[in-house]
């Protein structure tokens, strides 16, 4: 673990600058209350008022990461939350790692991957992790106030709950990072899960009364129905709290067209479904970079379907995706655990296809080797052998923001690499595409299996389509950035006439 050493006297410096943006922080009375699509919404919102805005989450949980616009100073990329990459996009910048300064990747056995400004610092289990927060403190304090410097209003958003006292003591990530800078809370509770009033009134309950005064009032979200059916509801909480309401804002269709920020928000896809030719995901215990399937889930004609341990595998599927993943000889042993394996090794002699991404790629070939115990105690896995190829598993990371082209058709992709291996082989002698101008990944003599390192590249319409169709899918073309753009305008357009204006001036 290296080393970094909390300054309480550099701390105090910083807070003693004159701050140069106002800022509010949006804190949840749990998990997945809506937070990000809130910020995101606002980010907008404000952006389109005219005001310069930063997005900021001090310290964020996810497999489902970006690589930042903004370079780091060694022109190496710099991971944050793919949510703070959206929220970016809300406000019209390029994303930094300033926005997510902290950001922690859950891996099996070994608890997370802990990523300061963009780059690996350690690894720890949880209870570990809380006795090494403290230590990380200066670094979301400088992030925060480089954005300040750059903009007129900064949002945060907070992870988890202040709710979850317990895990007050050196918090850096809600009420410890709101009292340390002064930044006003609005709270959001979650209508949709009930016992939204117990949850509003509870939190109030139980903060200490330092973490209590932070908070200005509350937000109601996903509310479904008639919303003056909850004016009581409004009055009650007024009554037990003293907190005004900024709004009540309801289940939006529209977020369904956004990148999802986490697992959570992916199982909430799998009920989805449309007509349309099938891709079959299997849904990896530590799948990570799924946000790779949002152009397929927007694109007319097909339809993605999310397998979970216990469904019944999609026999007609034309083409089978296996994700990105956070710990790939986990989810490899996972794979043939389920029988998933057999599924799509029965798939690709129907004359199916299969695409691997990244961790994906690697379950495809021969074995994947962790001499060094990255991931874990297992050393090694025996893949799918769908590809002639071996991955060996490296300590040093490729972060970066790449250009591609097909190596068939030369069409230029655009995507991104996150990952920790090193794949040989001879199927390598027929790569998938050309990242910067270097063969990358792989593809079998028959053609129906093909994987490769680079992320997002489904966001490249032509190739995606030419793809699909190649395949015998039968579909039409959408433009998905701006199916993108569009949801966040739809977004700022059902907010602005629901959320008190004032939240901006808090």
């Amino acid at each position: 673990m290296p080393v970094q050493l909390f300054c309480p006297a550099l701390l105090q410096l910083m807070m003693d600058q004159k701050p140069k943006s106002r800022a509010v922080m949006l804190q949840g009375t749990g998990s997945d209350v809506g937070k990000t699509v809130l910020v995101a919404g606002l980010c907008r919102l404000a952006t389109r008022q005219g005001m310069s805005v930063r997005p900021f989450k001090p310290q964020n949980m996810s497999n489902n990461a970006a690589v930042a616009d903004l370079p780091l100073e060694d022109g190496t990329g710099g991971e944050i939350g793919r949510a703070q990459w959206l929220q970016a996009l809300a406000c019209g910048v390029p994303s930094s790692i300033h926005m997510n300064p902290v950001l922690l990747k859950p891996q099996s056995e070994t608890g997370s991957q802990i990523i300061v400004h963009g780059k690996v610092w350690g690894a720890a289990k949880g209870r570990d992790y809380q006795k090494l927060k403290p230590q990380l403190l200066g670094a979301v304090m400088e992030s925060y106030r480089e954005l300040q410097s750059q903009c007129d209003l900064v949002i945060v958003e907070g992870a988890g709950s202040p709710a979850e006292i317990n895990l007050r003591a050196g918090d850096i990530a809600n009420m410890g990072f709101a009292t340390q800078v002064d930044v006003p809370v609005v709270l959001v509770g979650d209508i949709d899960r009930g016992g939204v009033i117990a949850s509003i009134v509870g939190t109030h309950t139980i903060l200490p009364d330092e973490d209590r005064d932070m908070i200005r009032g509350y937000l109601i979200n996903k509310f479904r129905g008639d919303v003056t059916l909850f004016d009581r509801g409004l009055e009650q909480i007024k009554e037990f709290t003293g907190w005004p309401s900024f709004g009540v804002v309801p289940y939006l269709p529209d977020v369904a067209r956004l990148p999802a920020e986490d697992s959570v928000a992916l199982e909430q896809t799998i009920a989805q479904s449309k007509d349309g030719d099938v891709i079959a995901v299997p849904v990896l215990s530590r799948i990570s970079n799924f946000d790779d399937l949002d152009p397929l889930k927007l694109q007319p004609g097909v339809r993605v379907v999310f397998v979970n341990p216990g469904d019944e595998w999609p026999q007609n599927a034309k083409l089978v995706i296996l994700p990105g993943s956070k710990s790939t000889i986990a989810d490899m042993n996972q794979i043939k655990a389920l029988g998933w394996d057999v599924e799509i090794l029965n798939h690709v002699a129907r004359g199916g296809h299969v695409i691997g991404i990244c961790g994906g790629y690697q379950m495809l070939g021969m074995v994947v080797r962790d001499p060094d115990g990255i991931e874990g105690k297992e050393r090694a896995a025996n893949g799918l052998g769908l590809l002639d190829v071996e991955t060996v598993l490296v300590p040093s990371k490729t972060v970066l923001n790449s250009s591609a082209t097909d190596a068939k058709s030369g069409q230029p992709l655009n995507g991104y690499e996150i990952h920790m291996g090193r794949t040989k082989g001879s199927d390598c002698a027929n790569p998938m595409i050309h990242i910067d101008h270097k063969a990358d990944g792989a593809v079998s003599s028959d053609g129906l299996v093909r994987g490769c390192y680079l992320h997002g590249m489904f966001a490249t319409d032509q190739w995606r389509e030419d793809l699909l169709r190649d395949m015998g899918f039968t579909i039409s073309s959408v433009d998905y950035k701006r199916e993108v753009e569009t949801a966040l305008d739809a977004l700022a357009d059902h907010l602005e006439p629901l959320i008190d204006p004032r939240i901006f001036e808090l």
